[in-house]
């Protein structure tokens, strides 16, 4: 059995040899698990994606798909391509935006990347008058939380990010803090907390029925504190645990429950009025949000902007 080829090699034949039609096909039968399928997807023969697996295959010196009578399943050296894979076509996809708004636009494009809270605070509020400004520039907003933002600023994948002070701000970038904010305690309208003037004490507190955040938010870290601190015994929870915002202010409106989470997340759903924010005995201080760029000047488009969420710095700040 001939060994393997030196991955030098395998990078210059890609270099070469490669498409992207390739890296779309590849995708396409792994997802759908039909050459058929995958074919009609694409606007291709089945004969013609036939042939692109079989020069991909050649090319890279592995087999990349079991065939069988249901179909085609991927080899564990497929399944290991995909990740790759998936970020050429994301990156292919990108690029054409980016040339698109550059041809119709002509301002340029700007890749920021959000987090919920910044994007239902920060952005919900500055972006509006950004747009009305700066016609010419394009936005692409992408929503990202915690370890995924600060990845994505590391593999250059964004201009700008809108997030809350990270414990390691990335070599080359700096943080401005833009916004304040806290934790608060939520509930529905119609609960008997929500129609108190005065905050309850801890104990009454920690005989309401508590809705979750996941254990690796920081909004679940802060509950649990607070429970260790003043609540004395475990406190009743709900069933559901769940990040998803949507869901847990349903939760709220239809169940007797409270939940602590940041004020800029909930921040929409406090001024329409679907959720009420519960008075405390103390403040629960939270990291502030603002953007993330890199230190050293950037596309005139992502400069513009940073410059009108600094000048939006001062406007109205979070509110109950």
């Amino acid at each position: 059995m001939p060994a393997p080829a030196p991955a030098t090699v395998l990078l210059n034949r890609l270099l070469a040899r490669g498409k992207f039609r390739h890296v779309q096909v590849l995708l396409r039968v792994a997802e759908l698990g039909s050459v058929q399928r995958a074919a009609d997807v694409i606007g291709l023969t089945q004969s013609t994606v036939t042939q692109t697996l079989a020069y991909l295959e050649a090319m890279l010196d592995v087999r990349l798909f079991h065939r069988h009578a249901r179909g085609v399943t991927p080899t564990a050296a497929c399944v290991d391509l995909l990740p790759v894979a998936r970020q050429v076509m994301k990156g292919v996809a990108e690029s054409a935006d980016v040339l698109v708004a550059r041809q119709r636009l002509g301002g340029g494009t700007v890749r920021l990347l959000a987090s919920i809270a910044a994007i239902n605070s920060l952005l919900l509020a500055a972006l509006p008058g950004f747009h009305a400004r700066h016609r010419a520039v394009q936005v692409q907003l992408r929503e990202a939380e915690g370890e995924d933002q600060l990845l994505a600023v590391l593999r250059g994948e964004v201009d700008l990010a809108a997030c809350r002070r990270p414990v390691a701000v990335p070599g080359g970038w700096v943080f401005e803090p833009l916004l304040e904010d806290r934790f608060v305690v939520l509930c529905a309208p119609q609960h008997a907390l929500a129609r108190r003037r005065r905050a309850p004490d801890w104990k009454a507190l920690a005989r309401e029925t508590w809705l979750l955040a996941p254990a690796e938010t920081a909004a679940r870290t802060c509950f649990d504190d607070l429970a260790a601190r003043h609540f004395g015994a475990a406190p009743t929870t709900h069933p559901l645990v769940s990040r998803v915002l949507a869901l847990m202010v349903a939760t709220l409106e239809r169940e007797p429950v409270l939940a602590l989470l940041p004020l800029s997340v909930v921040q929409p759903m406090v001024d329409a009025g679907r959720v009420a924010v519960v008075p405390l005995p103390e403040p629960l201080p939270l990291e502030p949000l603002g953007i993330l760029r890199p230190e050293k000047a950037g596309s005139a488009a992502a400069d513009l902007l940073a410059e009108h969420l600094r000048q939006w710095r001062g406007r109205p700040a979070l509110r109950t």
